[in-house]
């Protein structure tokens, strides 16, 4: 677990230095990310199939782009016509026309804002037929089928190629670091601590041989084709577009991933500059680790912001015009990191002053654990659940911090302890001591000690001072001492007291008060049934059987208390189910018909909810109240449901009564 992070962050450094070798290796070519040359800000390119044949320049009422896009659009006709080529210069009072004969088109005119220096406009205009009639013969060569067959046998020839090359550059690296292990593994060897050195150069040499490789098979395999090599060269024109202007230049897309290129080069080189001087300066100096790497952060920061001043002026950016806009970001940054700078410099503090250090056990407010690292920003604390937390380094000034390491790591731990009144006072303090005396971890000098603290409202108070060695210890070591103190006072027979209250309670009206609360409370004396009508009182009963063991208080009429233990009033205990269940089948009980559902017959049955609700008539009754004495006729056998699958729900559910025996 502890290894994936850092393979992330090796993978993504890779990434990072691949980019930047693909930009050192595309951006410097000029036919591919520059304009070719003579073309100057105010000429645009003749394009035929992504390959420039010349520049021109403003005519008239038109800009050279739109020049530009006619006379390509124009070419492009020409080689798709099919016709021979056949180019002838025109000259008509003060314009030179290129114009195809075959076709009869116009291609361009010349004018002499197009003429190169040193040139009249009828031998520029010469020398241009010339280019354009041989690039319009291999335009059209590069679109018959023989050359697109062969051109694909090259790509795929090429490609076969380079994934060859790449594992064999793959190969040859890992022979190199095997050559490097064996040669400076040994730590004895005088250069063993430039091995990982010198393979970290082996490996940014293979990622740069394998990217070069990788572009270089693009580039080719992309020239091959015209459309793919059109859309290559719309892509890097894109990229070359001015988009930023800072003073009088230009600066295109390409230019500035050039720059964050370069500025992420210049963070690996000064992080390896930074290990480099901790490895072989820092560390022979003796200093101490956490000032080791202050040094080494403040080094770091240094020379990364040195670096990206020379990296500016080199690439053409005037410094000192970024001076007001670096004045006004700086205050607007500093509002907004004044936290991270406070952290960052309260960092710098512990390190100079080391109040802390790493492995000390201290409490940060409400945090108690063990230091582990001390970062520029932050402090890792390890707590003594082992759960690690970063806690930023200015609350280490601007709070109190106990350090029990800092200075002499002998402390004194207190044991509160209180017993019951009467006790031996010399019993409890042999105890006392004899506990701190046996374990091993409290320190035998100073000697312990135990105080009579003074008497509480049922103890008396004492407290064991012991002192140990190791303060990261401190609860463990309490524990076993509250552990052994225990045994101790059950030994000498000391008792240690609860709390105890007496409450004495007073009162002339209490005694009427609680006649009266009685009185109201008492059980009813003769609960009567419940009947919805006067023609279901007068019925008589259907009979039912006479089980005992099916009837509760057999003798007992269906009952509704005034005060049983429901909110209706009901005793559940009091109701004679069987009389219920009579009830229930009754003239004005539930209604008990055959009935049909999901193309099944079911006879003499009644429905769930329709015997709830008449057991809220009947019973009074809360619902679910209802739907527990449902589910007691169902225990005690006087109904069933008609499949034997389900308990008394309220609900489209089937239910029969029991059928009486023969006997009765």
């Amino acid at each position: 677990m502890q290894g994936r992070p850092g393979r992330r962050r090796g993978k993504g450094s890779w990434i990072w230095l691949g980019v930047l070798a693909l930009l050192l290796i595309v951006v410097p070519m000029p036919t591919l990310a520059q304009p070719a040359s003579g073309v100057s800000a105010a000429k645009a390119p003749v394009v035929l199939d992504g390959r420039e044949l010349f520049a021109i320049g403003n005519s008239g009422n038109f800009t050279a782009d739109e020049r530009a896009d006619i006379i390509n659009t124009a070419l492009l006709a020409e080689v798709e016509s099919g016709k021979p080529v056949n180019l002838t210069v025109a000259q008509d009072n003060n314009s030179i026309t290129l114009r195809s004969q075959n076709t009869d088109r116009a291609l361009m005119t010349v004018t002499q804002g197009d003429v190169l220096p040193g040139l009249s406009a009828y031998s520029q205009a010469l020398a241009w037929q010339q280019d354009l009639e041989m690039a319009i013969r291999r335009a059209r060569l590069e679109r018959s089928p023989r050359y697109v067959n062969e051109a694909l046998l090259f790509a795929v020839g090429v490609l076969l190629g380079a994934i060859a090359g790449h594992f064999g550059l793959r190969l040859l690296a890992r022979i190199a670091n095997r050559q490097v292990t064996r040669l400076l593994g040994h730590p004895a060897s005088p250069l063993h601590p430039w091995e990982q050195t010198i393979k970290l150069f082996i490996q940014l040499a293979l990622l740069g041989f394998q990217t070069g490789l990788w572009v270089a098979v693009g580039l080719y395999i992309t020239d091959l084709f015209p459309d793919l090599r059109s859309g290559r060269y719309k892509i890097f024109d894109l990229l070359n577009a001015p988009i930023v202007s800072l003073g009088d230049t230009s600066y295109s897309a390409l230019q500035l991933l050039l720059l964050l290129g370069f500025t992420v080069g210049l963070w690996f080189a000064v992080r390896a500059l930074t290990r480099l001087f901790k490895a072989y300066v820092l560390a022979r100096t003796g200093a101490d680790s956490a000032m080791q790497e202050v040094i080494a952060v403040l080094t770091q920061y240094i020379l990364m912001f040195l670096g990206l001043i020379v990296l500016l002026q080199i690439w053409g950016l005037d410094v000192g015009s970024l001076a007001i806009l670096a004045s006004v970001l700086g205050v607007g940054i500093g509002f907004g990191l004044q936290n991270i700078a406070n952290n960052f410099i309260s960092g710098l503090i512990i390190t100079l002053e080391r109040p802390i250090q790493v492995g000390d056990f201290v409490k940060v407010g409400e945090l108690v654990g063990v230091v582990d690292r001390i970062g520029a920003r932050s402090t890792e604390i390890r707590t003594l659940d082992q759960v690690t937390i970063i806690v930023p380094n200015s609350r280490f000034l601007e709070s109190e911090v106990i350090n029990w390491n800092h200075g002499n790591p002998v402390s004194r731990i207190k044991l509160p302890l209180g017993v019951a009144y009467g006790s031996n006072i010399e019993r409890v303090q042999a105890a006392l001591l004899e506990a701190a005396k046996e374990h091993p971890d409290v320190l035998v000098s100073p000697a312990s000690q135990v105080w009579f603290k003074g008497f509480g409202e049922s103890v008396l108070n004492f407290e064991l001072l012991a002192w140990i060695g190791e303060p990261k210890k401190q609860e463990r070591i309490k524990s076993d001492l509250y552990y052994r103190i225990e045994v101790n006072l059950r030994r000498y027979g000391v008792e240690v007291p609860f709390t105890q209250r007496d409450l004495n309670v007073r009162s002339p009206n209490l005694e009427a008060f609680l006649s009266r609360w009685l009185q109201d409370h008492a059980p009813a004396e003769e609960p009567q049934l419940y009947y919805p009508d006067a023609a279901m009182r007068d019925r008589p009963s259907t009979p039912v059987s006479p089980d005992p063991q099916l009837i509760l208080h057999e003798r007992s009429p269906l009952t509704v208390g005034t005060h049983g233990p429901f909110p209706c009033g009901f005793s559940l205990k009091a109701l004679n189910l069987g009389e219920l269940a009579a009830a229930m089948q009754g003239e004005h009980g539930v209604e008990v018909r055959d009935r049909r559902y999901l193309f099944q017959f079911y006879s003499d049955c009644f429905v769930g909810s329709e015997a709830v609700e008449w057991l809220l008539q009947a019973l009074r009754c809360s619902r679910d109240e209802a739907l527990e004495v449902g589910q007691r006729l169902m225990d005690e056998g006087f109904i069933y449901h008609v499949l034997d699958e389900h308990p008394f729900r309220d609900g489209y559910f089937f239910y029969t009564f029991q059928k009486p025996s023969k006997a009765s």
